[in-house]
């Protein structure tokens, strides 16, 4: 229910500096020469009791109505005023439970956060929260300064073509520290594996695996087909033969048609033998 009303919050136009109950307006400005202010609504973020550190009750401000413009450097200069900002995760929806494990990778499993969305700053004190939600007593805050300015337009597709120019030197690394990782995960899986093998349970039942006597098949294509084959061996011994008449008079005339073919075959063999004079019965 608190993230559908978060969704229709940030989802429903509002008067200039009006908020939904529950949440502060600030007013920010992307730069000096903006005009008309931008809102951000936010408002401490309160989770249920066991749903996970990720976002901690009373040090975490949520904020909605976040511009696309707006990152998670940008958000921590904007709230750097109000306290220490110990990390800044921005979401394309508001995140009811714990949070995922954070993606590390440069090059694998990106999905860039597009539109409007929703942050969650974390502060080290809870006094950061109070400051940010009375930050609304002040003027528009600028998100893009001469120091820290905030790349957009031909600058931001230059930056981006940059960062997705592969190096492959750091691809290489991240690469080899995963199959690393992977090789210890799974050295510890076989390791736990072996020491439970053969151990009964609290009931009395023991783990059967696949190390038995008929380990799993390598998923090869020849090895593939010596299933089929085998599967196709086995449904042929299993048809019924001589079960109706018809199949037994058609055995019967194939056994007679093959004894009378090699009857004339010996007959031709014992008829040439006798021509070369080698044919000795007695």
């Amino acid at each position: 229910a608190a993230s559908r009303r978060a969704k229709m919050a940030a989802a429903v136009p509002r008067v200039a500096g009006a908020a939904p109950p529950g949440y502060t307006a600030l007013a920010v400005k992307f730069g000096e020469r903006q005009r008309s202010p931008h809102y951000l609504l936010v408002k401490e973020h309160q989770v249920r009791e066991g749903a996970g550190a990720a976002h901690p009750p009373r040090r975490t401000l949520f904020v909605l109505n976040v511009p696309p413009y707006c990152g998670p450097d940008a958000l921590s200069r904007l709230f750097a005023r109000c306290g220490h900002v110990q990390s800044v995760d921005v979401c394309d929806k508001p995140e009811p439970g714990e949070k995922k494990e954070k993606l590390t990778s440069k090059y694998f499993n990106r999905k860039p956060v597009t539109g409007f969305h929703v942050a969650y700053v974390v502060f080290r004190k809870p006094s950061g929260v109070q400051a940010a939600k009375a930050l609304s007593r002040e003027g528009p805050l600028l998100i893009s300064t001469e120091s820290h300015p905030v790349k957009t337009g031909v600058s931001k597709w230059i930056a981006n073509y940059a960062a997705s120019v592969v190096d492959q030197e750091e691809l290489k690394a991240e690469v080899d520290a995963y199959m690393q990782d992977y090789d210890e995960k799974i050295a510890e899986e076989e390791a736990k594996a072996a020491e439970e093998e053969g151990v009964p349970d609290e009931e009395g039942w023991v783990k059967v695996t696949r190390k038995g006597r008929k380990p799993g098949l390598p998923r090869t294509e020849a090895a593939n087909l010596r299933v089929l084959e085998k599967e196709k061996q086995k449904r042929a011994r299993k048809e019924l033969l001589n079960f109706y008449a018809w199949q037994h008079r058609e055995s019967k005339r194939e056994h007679i048609a093959q004894l009378r073919k090699k009857f004339e075959e010996d007959k031709q063999r014992i008829a040439l033998m006798r021509a070369q004079r080698k044919f000795r019965p007695y």
